[in-house]
Parts: C-alpha cells; structure tokens; sequence
C-alpha cells in the first residue's frame, strides 16, 4: 500500500522537481491523492483504480492509474482546463501463473515513452519517443 503522503520523489514534473500528494479518499478498491498546498478551484489529482471481471481462466483486472491537473488556459486569463494522462493495465490474472509478461508489457510502455531508446536514462522532459508522440499526435 501506499504512504499516505507521497513527499519523497515518488512523482515529479517535467522538470523533474517534486510533486508532493497527500491521500484525499480511499475505498475498497480505489484511493485518490491531492496536491500538497494546492489551489482549492484549481485541483491536481492522483488517482489509482482497479476492476475485476470474469472468473476462473477468463479473470481479469483493469487498473489505471491517473493524473488530473487543473489549470487556467495559455489562451486566457480566466478558462480553467483540466489535463489528464492516465495508464491502464488489462491483466489477465486469471490465466497468469506470474506476473513476469505483464511486468515486461508495461516495462516496454514505460520505457517507450520515457527514453529515447539508447540510454536507460528516464526523460521527465517528456522528450522520450512514446511521450513525443503523444504530445505532438505523431505517428
């Protein structure tokens, strides 16, 4: 489980500067944390949920984890809009005897849109080649 507050490097910026969160709700199976001295109109969120259907071989989970900043438009001073980036993981547990293959999946997706491919350096920047693509609508 997760600390209740998140104050030790566990989630920067594209900068790669701290972003402290503290646990704002938890139920049986989804929490959500706030920014630490956020501004109340203007939210940051960090959401973790998860799902389960089918039984037996047929079992699966659908986890997300999110993030949902809100902000006051570049365009003007005066719209709040709120931008999300979230990450889903489809896991068949039922018909996994270890988590090993959906461990590699998502070290693929993270590694995709974290780096550039030569190194192993991770790239807050948001300059890695999966993260351009979806920043920019590349193909």
């Amino acid at each position: 489980m997760l600390s209740n507050t998140l104050n030790t490097n566990e989630v920067k910026n594209s900068a790669g500067t701290e972003v402290e969160f503290s646990r704002l709700s938890t139920s049986d199976r989804q929490t959500v944390f706030s920014q630490l001295n956020e501004t109340p109109s203007l939210p940051h969120r960090l959401s973790i949920k998860h799902t389960e259907s089918g039984t037996g071989m047929k079992q699966r989970r659908r986890s997300v984890v999110r993030f949902d900043k809100t902000v006051i438009s570049g365009v003007d001073s005066i719209t709040p809009i709120t931008n999300s980036a979230y990450l889903v993981v489809d896991y068949p547990v039922g018909a996994s005897a270890s988590g090993a293959e959906m461990a590699n999946t998502l070290a693929e997706l993270v590694s995709f849109v974290a780096s550039l491919g030569a190194t192993t350096t991770i790239l807050y920047d948001c300059t890695g080649n999966g993260a351009v693509a979806l920043l920019q609508g590349g193909l």
